[in-house]
């Protein structure tokens, strides 16, 4: 009876739950990490656990290569978010670790112990998703546990660590970069939900196209979720177990563009743009401009980053461009979304073809230098204006020459 309570539980869960990879035979991509002689992988077969920081984007696999570790090497999973957690639930962790006597690998050989349960304290590893959403406060107090391994501490992020979690919590972990999952992961991981039986969608028979497998795994942004939850809404939205291409557009309807206006992949996206447009390449910069645009970024954002391109990396090659992009930026503020979209474009393949000069930003860069480094030099006095007579007495202006004088003597 319990048996059967177990299976209609799981078969009750998302898609995308229950095909969660529980083994590192089943988890797809990451092979950096995971694949054979590879770091993660070493230090499951040795025991041999360090805290450490997943960066990487939403549906990497973080978590589920969290759970693998801990399952694997027969360690007590605890998992916190930071973004609903605080430092009194980490201080319960750290007190119920120490309580149930937890020690770490100092105390084994180089094999996992073959008694090691989640049960009789051993080694607890403590995961928190979203880790850079901790304050400083809360980061400190890992600290100590970390560095005497009361815990093992396995942090996500979707942020640079370098950025956002603290310097001594990050010397004391490796960083592991997770990537986006490549179009061949997705189709595995597509090929295997339509197959297994047990876990999947195998019963129904069910058959894709390759254009449509493509058009599905194009569409996800690289993440598996996205793929196995349009699949399993295509698949109720399907009246035949074929799934086609246009089961799965009304499954996605508008699939969310990877950009978050306040984190690194901001700074990524405007960079694309800047380089595109320095290295002329008009479709490029376009293409850039839309993937911000259509995210959500504020117009006036894209223009004045062109505003200033435009003075930077053109300068006076084209002193037109300047005047453009400033005019673009005021035409923007009057029309607003989704108007001013062509705006930007027009724009963007102007300062992409136009020719390039940064002078005057090296120029300015090597003044600003000896501004900063060198001392206040006095202006010289030839250079003052002699306002008042005793100005003029201590040698305000004198020597001066008027240019124009000169000029006017030559051309005469």
């Amino acid at each position: 009876m319990k048996q059967n309570i177990e299976q209609n539980d799981v078969a009750s869960q998302p898609l995308a739950s229950r095909m969660r990879p529980n083994s590192l035979e089943n988890f797809v991509g990451q092979e950096h990490l995971v694949g054979k002689e590879k770091p993660i992988r070493k230090l499951i077969a040795a025991d041999e656990l360090v805290s450490m920081v997943f960066w990487g984007p939403p549906g990497c696999g973080k978590t589920t290569l969290a759970r693998i570790i801990a399952k694997d090497t027969k360690s007590k999973f605890i998992q916190l978010s930071a973004v609903d957690s605080g430092k009194d639930d980490l201080r319960k962790v750290v007190n119920d670790t120490k309580k149930a006597g937890n020690k770490q690998n100092s105390l084994f050989t180089n094999k996992i112990p073959e008694k090691r349960s989640i049960d009789n304290g051993l080694r607890t590893i403590l995961f928190i998703d979203e880790i850079h959403r901790f304050n400083k406060a809360q980061q400190d107090y890992l600290l100590p546990f970390v560095e005497d391994g009361t815990i093992t501490l396995i942090g996500a992020t979707t942020e640079n660590p370098s950025f956002e979690v603290i310097s001594p919590l990050l010397s004391r972990c490796r960083v592991f970069v997770l990537n986006q999952h490549k179009v061949e992961d997705l189709r595995r991981i597509i090929q295997r939900a339509l197959t297994d039986k047990d876990f999947g969608l195998g019963k129904l028979n069910l058959k894709m196209s390759d254009e449509t497998i493509d058009f599905l795994t194009q569409s996800s942004n690289g993440d598996p979720r996205t793929v196995l939850n349009a699949l399993e809404l295509a698949v109720k939205l399907s009246n035949t177990n074929i799934i086609k291409k246009t089961t799965i557009e009304d499954a996605l309807q508008h699939k969310a563009l990877l950009y978050d206006k306040h984190g690194e992949e901001h700074f990524n996206i405007i960079s694309a743009l800047h380089k595109s447009m320095r290295s002329s390449d008009a479709n490029a910069a376009v293409y850039w401009t839309a993937r911000m645009l259509e995210a959500g970024e504020d117009p006036l954002y894209v223009a004045r980053r062109m505003v200033r391109f435009a003075s930077e990396d053109i300068g006076n090659a084209d002193p037109q461009a300047l005047v453009l992009a400033n005019t673009v930026f005021e035409s923007c503020a009057k029309v607003g979304m989704p108007e001013c979209n062509v705006f930007l474009a027009q724009l963007a393949i102007y300062l992409s073809r136009a020719p390039k000069d940064n002078s005057a930003y090296i120029a300015y860069t090597r003044a600003r230098k000896d501004a900063l480094e060198t001392l206040n030099q006095p202006v010289p006095l030839h250079l003052r204006n002699a306002v008042t007579d005793l100005m003029k007495d201590v040698g305000y202006g004198k020597g001066y020459i008027y240019d124009h004088d000169l000029k006017s003597k030559k051309s005469g």
